[in-house]
């Protein structure tokens, strides 16, 4: 022992250098040999058989130290350093860490030495890419987290020598490994260590943290190298080290932990440290705000990494704080005349700031005005390029992040001023005037001329380029709230908008798209939930709403088979929603748009509803589904579409001879029940009231429901059976009692959709006008006798 004391004193700094074999950049491990002398390679290789046939530690210490002193690492090839680590192994440098954390004094050698060397052994074995993934080092991650966030532990009897010894003699090398690899996060204090009351704390010398970061950053260049450390603690070990400013927390911690949130760990990574990551970002925060400016533009670029995942759990005031400091240091950026290098992280961050807590923090007016109008102008003038000019991944980035600003901006300028919404006031332009809307409207009619003329040359063999799908999805968030302006150009790139979406449904792509949505600083809030290859039709569907009820887009969407499109789309979604029941049955707003399109495609072109192919098929598939969506009560909404879908379709179909279908009679008992279920008595007989489960979506069903009563009328004209159904289930004579105890409906619109549809039944069934008639003759005020048209209907 005393021999190994001797080697480390004297030769202490070699020891230090044992890790510095330098990578190569391209591959990161030293491929490479310098040549060696014929008496260095002589020694080489006594070193080589001293260690390879060493009895004892102190043996493998000296040879260790031999070599490093008489061949750098940066002059061995790969297979000799091969041969130096399957002599020392994973044992040594474990033992030697774990030795120095206890405080055992049989080692002779003060902790820091024991550390120096074993985070030096670990370094070098981490360059090699067959080694860094070996259990054994990854048992080692939480010592050196420890030693990143808590520096050196020294015992009392080391920081004083007088003071009896109570730490226990052990040679420790097994409890901590094994605790290591089990790949449990380390208790939050101190990633994988055990220090006891008895121990203080001394700051880490660079070289030791340069080893521990090697470490780490090698791991987390692994594929599943950043679920290897989020699990063993790195996220708050190194948030803590950042905090106390430990030796190099700044300069790699921080790198560090923005790779690891930048990667697939993110989401969980908030989800289990939120507070130990907000703490950082506070930290962060404040370093912004009270840097010099130059400093600021630099760090703009940093600062999204560090942001929280928008869209999740509801914001602390904590975060809020941060957001609105951040902006408080970010608006004299986009204010001031800065380069374009400094804008567009600028950009970036702002966009980013909006996914999280909207306009709220963002300032006034003026100033959020200011911020659409710089990202407008980055967008026209990048994008108005000649055709065939590519734009660089930083171009990409941020045309990115403008579009996200568009899109938080268009619900504003649209709604020209109007009152925020009283369950979402984030979202809000708080204050913005009727002048400053319509002027923001001005602008981004000019960004969305550039976006559709960019648009315009984009050829097929770009169709699954993210920044092509990026630029489509801005385009239809414009178009779904403004489809009045730019109308020649929006009618003139209908193919592509039909053609890029069914690209990505039919042909199954997306992936690309996917990988690459994780990787964005902005995020993909209208789209709730994992990416599915229907995601790129669920942003186009608003605008084919809007442009369906139009005379002359509709031509081009008929063209373009557009419903037979809808209907596949439809087909999808109805798969998945079968499968679920109870509280699984998620609602999906993208199936009710869909409907609504193939509605206005129904009313204003009945000749194409009654040859179309397609339009057959989506009758087949609402005779088989609406029987289903009536026992899912979180689906009322698209029940409502599906009904009357269904018997608008009906309506046009001339009565088949011979035997009704099944399925056919089951969707019409069903239309039934479902028309019956919005309105009920109420006590005392007053005026009727909406069912409880209607009540709660009536603003978006009420016109469907009228619709649907609208379409009975029609369906019962085309189909005289159907007056049979009305009376067997009951629907006529609930009706009719609902109308007689009840002294109005809720509003006079109903009450005609309700008697048109009475009327009809009147008209082609003897049986239910002398119902009708009976019900009539009643004496008292009641809602039966206001309807004046059905009077009349009786009479004649």
């Amino acid at each position: 022992m005393a021999e190994r004391e001797s080697l480390i004193s004297s030769e202490e700094e070699d020891s230090a250098q044992l890790p510095k074999s330098k990578q190569s950049e391209e591959d990161g491990f030293t491929t490479e040999s310098t040549s060696l002398s014929a008496a260095q390679r002589e020694v080489l290789e006594r070193c080589l058989h001293a260690l390879t046939h060493a009895k004892n530690d102190s043996h493998i210490l000296a040879a260790l130290l031999l070599i490093t002193r008489l061949c750098p690492a940066s002059q061995l090839d790969s297979v000799t350093l091969h041969r130096v680590f399957e002599s020392v192994g994973f044992n040594l440098p474990a033992r030697l860490l774990v030795t120095a954390i206890r405080g055992s004094e049989s080692s002779g050698l003060p902790p820091e030495e024991l550390i120096s060397l074993g985070t030096a052994l670990l370094a070098a074995l981490s360059t090699d890419p067959d080694m860094v993934t070996h259990p054994q080092l990854l048992s080692t991650v939480p010592i050196l987290l420890g030693l990143l966030e808590s520096g050196i532990p020294v015992s009392q009897k080391q920081a004083h020598p007088m003071a009896e010894d109570s730490c226990p003699n052990t040679n420790g090398h097994s409890s901590q490994t094994d605790q290591s690899t089990s790949g449990e996060e380390a208790p939050r204090g101190s990633p994988g260590l055990n220090i006891t009351d008895g121990t203080t704390e001394r700051t880490l010398d660079e070289a030791l943290a340069d080893d521990c970061y090697q470490v780490l950053n090698t791991i987390c260049s692994l594929s599943h190298g950043p679920d290897q450390l989020l699990t063993r603690g790195a996220i708050p070990a190194l948030c803590r080290a950042v905090l106390k400013k430990q030796t190099y927390s700044h300069e790699k911690g921080l790198p560090l932990l923005a790779n690891l949130l930048s990667s697939s760990i993110r989401q969980r990574a908030w989800s289990k440290h939120r507070s130990e990551l907000l703490s950082l970002l506070a930290s962060i925060s404040k370093n912004f705000s009270q840097a010099p400016q130059q400093d600021q533009l630099e760090m703009c670029s940093m600062i999204p990494q560090f942001l929280p995942p928008a869209g999740g759990e509801p914001h602390s005031q904590e975060l809020q704080n941060v957001v609105s400091n951040l902006w408080v240091a970010l608006r004299p950026i986009i204010q001031g005349k800065i380069s374009i290098d400094h804008l567009w992280p600028a950009l970036v961050l702002s966009a980013c700031l909006l996914d999280l807590c909207g306009w709220q923090p963002v300032g006034s007016p003026k100033f959020c005005c200011l911020l659409v109008n710089r990202a407008c102008v980055e967008v026209r003038m990048v994008l108005e390029e000649p055709p065939g000019t590519q734009l660089s991944a930083q171009q990409q980035q941020t045309l990115t992040a403008c579009y996200r600003i568009m899109e938080a901006a268009m619900e504003q300028a649209c709604s020209q001023g109007a009152n925020p919404s009283p369950d979402k006031p984030e979202a809000a332009i708080t204050g913005l005037s009727l002048q400053q809307s319509r002027q923001v409207l001005g602008v981004m009619e000019e960004a969305f001329s550039a976006v559709l003329y960019y648009l315009q040359q984009a050829e097929q063999s770009s169709y699954d380029d993210p920044f092509i799908f990026a630029t489509f999805r801005c385009l239809c968030a414009w178009l779904a709230e403004e489809t009045s302006c730019l109308k020649e150009e929006v009618i003139a790139l209908l193919p592509f908008l039909v053609g890029y979406a069914k690209h990505h449904l039919q042909e199954r792509k997306g992936k690309g798209l996917s990988d690459w949505m994780k990787k964005m600083s902005i995020s993909n809030k209208s789209q709730a939930g994992p990416w599915t290859e229907e995601s790129v039709l669920r942003y186009l569907l608003p605008a084919l709403c809007h442009l369906s009820a139009e005379d002359g887009p509709r031509k081009v969407l008929l063209s373009l088979d557009v419903p037979a499109l809808l209907v596949d789309f439809l087909k999808r979604g109805w798969g998945v929603l079968r499968t679920q029941s109870g509280k699984t049955v998620n609602r999906d707003p993208s199936l009710e748009t869909a409907c609504s399109a193939l509605l206005n495609f129904t009313v204003t072109e009945p000749d194409r509803v009654r040859t179309s192919a397609c339009f057959a098929s989506l009758e087949a598939l609402l005779w088989e589904a609406l029987p289903v969506l009536l026992h899912k009560s979180r689906l009322l909404v698209l029940t409502a579409n599906f009904c009357t879908l269904g018997l608008m379709i009906g309506r046009l179909k001339p009565a088949l001879a011979g035997a009704v279908k099944p399925d056919q009679q089951r969707f019409f008992s069903s239309c039934l029940r479902y028309l019956q279920g919005a309105l009920q008595n109420s006590e005392g007989g007053g005026q009727a009231k909406l069912s409880p489960v209607w009540e709660q979506c009536w603003e978006e069903v009420n016109e469907l429901w009228r619709l649907g009563l609208q379409a009975l009328a029609g369906c019962v004209r085309a189909n005289d059976w159907i007056t049979t159904l009305v009376r067997e289930e009951g629907w006529l004579q609930n009706t009719l009692s609902l109308l007689v105890s009840s002294s109005g409906l809720p509003d006079l619109h109903s009450q005609q959709a309700l008697e048109e549809a009475l009327c009809a039944i009147a008209g082609q069934c003897p049986l239910c006008q002398k119902d009708i008639s009976e019900s009539m003759k009643r004496e008292g005020e009641c809602t039966l006798h206001l309807m004046a048209k059905l009077r009349k209907v009786l009479t004649d």
